[in-house]
């Protein structure tokens, strides 16, 4: 057996000697790696997202001597957790003494988490990955006790795609402006999954097809043992559909016959925890509410368009808001809260940035704000304002594809009107 993990282990670390470091797109992501910290360094993230890379990345310029298993890899099959110590002496075979180990997609070993927390005990310096966020709601947490540094990784962020379609990002002439907004557009479709950059519109839709499939299969109906795995693949389909949507478990137990909203919930945790998409919560002093009714935003907005038996939506608004739900996601500092505000019936803000309890900015996404007729401007900037003054917020911003950057000055209040291309770039 050891003789066949030094055949695998082997072709493993040929195939990740392949990176091509030069040119390779620089993630913010990477300087949240600390390699001397104690605490095991753990990126997550969608499936395909460039976390295997980054990490590659990470550690081979760092120039020191690591071990490297990735678990995703078919040939190793069902392991468990008695042949982790037969990997790792075939790993000092390989490599000679270490002091960091990567183990990438780790979470498909049953035991892993009893192996990283050994190999933290002693002294080792993990870097691991992984496609499901239980991975540390739940053992993670559980079994290393604080003893983990969590890095989310999402896929390509505008800035990036920019970057790996060397579009130029600070310049101010109304050619780079132009092109800036030609790849909003493009990335609004094609979404910013890193392999999707080189294939054409077929291949895209294949590509993005198998990878929901695997992930509604693998990730979630196989590591769950769910009995009805078709219930979870329209819940699924149905969310993506609705992108941007207000949902409640009770619509969705409602939509699908399912036995109670907790069903509902449990099933949209599970879609959740894969990182198929983010959910934010209402805004509201009722618990409940927060709890219970969410919106849901695809976590790339290729998964909109290009799955099986999709309503290929083509809202440009909706994208965009769905855009920007992300970049929010990533953005997120320790401590704050990211929600949507809706007062029924009268207004609604796309999203509300909450440090604490306080309410530290309201953002509106809107598609064309040029020339705003009286309607549009009421619900957009109205609708700021009106939220402004009740929740006793002074930064609000307006994020638009098409429009004049400035500010909107009433009632005292500013509302500060930015371009999506220049928002996006931070």
């Amino acid at each position: 057996m050891q003789q066949d993990y030094l055949t695998i282990l082997s072709d493993q670390r040929v195939e990740l000697g392949r990176t091509a470091l030069q040119h390779l797109i620089p993630r913010k992501e990477e300087r949240s790696v600390n390699l001397d910290s104690p605490l095991a360094q753990v990126v997550i993230g969608v499936r395909r997202s460039g976390k295997s890379t980054l990490c590659a990345k990470v550690m081979l310029e760092s120039g020191l001597p690591f071990g490297y298993i990735n678990f995703d890899d078919d040939r190793l099959g069902k392991l468990s957790g008695q042949d982790f110590d037969t990997l790792l002496a075939t790993l000092y075979r390989l490599n000679g003494d270490f002091q960091h180990l990567f183990l990438d997609e780790v979470q498909n070993v049953e035991g892993w988490e009893l192996f990283v927390n050994r190999m933290l005990r002693q002294g080792m310096h993990l870097l691991v990955t992984g496609s499901n966020a239980n991975l540390l709601s739940g053992e993670l947490a559980t079994h290393l006790t604080g003893r983990y540094h969590q890095i989310e990784l999402f896929p390509f962020s505008f800035r990036e795609y920019c970057l790996s379609r060397e579009v130029n990002t600070t310049s101010f002439s109304t050619k780079a402006i132009a092109l800036r907004e030609k790849a909003l557009d493009e990335y609004l479709f094609t979404g910013g999954f890193p392999e999707l950059l080189y294939l054409n519109a077929a291949e895209r839709n294949d590509y993005v097809r198998s990878l929901v499939r695997t992930i509604i299969e693998k990730d979630i109906a196989r590591r769950y043992k769910l009995r009805y795995a078709q219930t979870l693949t329209d819940i699924a389909n149905q969310v993506l559909d609705e992108f941007t949507c207000e949902q409640s478990f009770a619509t969705i137990q409602e939509k699908h016959n399912l036995r109670s909203p907790n069903t509902a919930k449990t099933y949209l945790q599970y879609i959740r925890n894969a990182y198929l998409v983010c959910a934010i919560p209402r805004f509201s002093l009722k618990s409940r509410e927060r709890r219970t009714v969410h919106k849901y935003y695809a976590v790339d907005t290729a998964m909109v368009a290009s799955r099986e038996e999709t309503l290929l939506t083509e809202s440009l608004g909706q994208r965009l808001e769905n855009a920007v739900a992300v970049e929010l996601h990533r953005r997120i500092l320790s401590g704050e809260q990211i929600y949507y505000y809706h007062k029924v019936r009268e207004y609604e803000v796309d999203f509300i940035v909450v440090d604490g309890v306080k309410v530290k900015e309201l953002i509106q996404v809107t598609y064309d704000f040029r020339n705003p007729r009286t309607k549009l401007y009421n619900r957009e900037v109205g609708n700021l304002l009106k939220a402004g003054k009740k929740l006793n917020c002074d930064k609000m911003t307006l994020v638009m594809m098409y429009g004049d950057k400035r500010d909107i000055r009433q009632d005292g209040m500013l509302v500060r009107c930015i371009p999506a291309t220049d928002w996006l770039l931070g």
